[in-house]
């Protein structure tokens, strides 16, 4: 299934995508595409619903961040070799992990603010995992029966904020507006192997990044072991698994960095596409 959240912003709807590209009203079946709804319990009553009984809804909307009342943001840094490589650091041991403030996460549509002193605003394709039910000490070989589903998420970050200001990546990452999530939260079912996936993001129609999620340096499952048996993962929790190369920061000989007008357009198979334009906070 493809499930969204269609509306005005703090007052999205839940709704799916049918087989014909159809929105479909779910708000009579379920309060929001949440943490609450993404047991398996509640995917398998959707599953069962008749679609076609559903309230199609007209008209072009507004899509939210693919899902509600998130807990906690988490994201890995350096998952992909040849992104650590054109970065200039080498391949971590563990996990890298740093926190987005769940202010950050906005709809995939709705346009990114660049903070007012911001020189170097950058973009990150990511593969964006939703937790569907909780997880303490999962193995590896476990792990995956715990997504909920995955979307397409852009971990945008401001590098200066990030690096050379005092205290950790979350400053960097944090901002509002820097969490693009969806169009669509794609049921873990539908997506049979998360470690095949392609992933692009264009600047402006440019092709800046190309990549394949059967390059992280860390599985899916692997990440949600190794996160598991540091913390517990509740439903709803979202977790960015890294990204390609291909980043503003890593271009030769000079970075390249977001400007307002920008047009972002972030791209996973199955998983849909975003579409950013980039501002300036005044």
């Amino acid at each position: 299934m493809k499930l969204v959240r269609y509306g005005k912003a703090g007052e999205e709807k839940p709704g799916l995508i049918d087989d014909d590209g159809n929105l479909r009203d779910l708000s009579r079946k379920i309060g929001d595409v949440s943490g609450e709804f993404l047991s398996d319990k509640s995917l398998k009553m959707l599953r069962e619903l008749d679609v076609k009984r559903l309230k199609k809804v007209e008209g072009r909307q507004r899509f939210g961040p693919c899902v509600g009342s998130i807990g906690k943001v988490m994201c890995i840094g350096l998952n992909y070799s040849d992104h650590a490589a054109e970065t200039g650091a080498s391949n971590p041991e563990h996990p890298i992990l740093f926190m987005k403030a769940v202010s950050a996460i906005t709809g995939p549509n709705d346009t990114v603010s660049m903070p007012r002193h911001s020189k170097s605003t950058d973009w990150e394709v990511e593969l964006g995992v939703v937790i569907g039910r909780k997880a303490k000490y999962v193995a590896e070989k476990d792990a995956l029966r715990y997504v909920g589903g995955y979307c397409v998420a852009n971990d945008v970050s401001e590098r200066d904020f990030q690096a050379k200001l005092t205290g950790q990546w979350t400053k960097g990452k944090s901002c509002d507006t820097f969490g693009p999530l969806g169009p669509w939260l794609v049921t873990r079912d539908e997506v049979k192997d998360p470690q095949a996936l392609d992933m692009t993001l264009d600047v402006n129609g440019k092709r800046m990044q190309t990549g394949n999620t059967s390059t992280m340096i860390f599985t899916v499952a692997q990440i949600i072991e190794h996160l598991s048996s540091l913390f517990t993962l509740y439903p709803g929790d979202v977790i960015m698994t890294g990204t390609p190369p291909g980043v503003g920061l890593g271009i030769k000989p000079k970075p390249k960095f977001l400007k307002e007008g920008d047009v972002m357009e972030v791209w996973i198979d199955g998983l849909g596409k975003q579409k950013q334009k980039v501002k300036r906070d005044k």
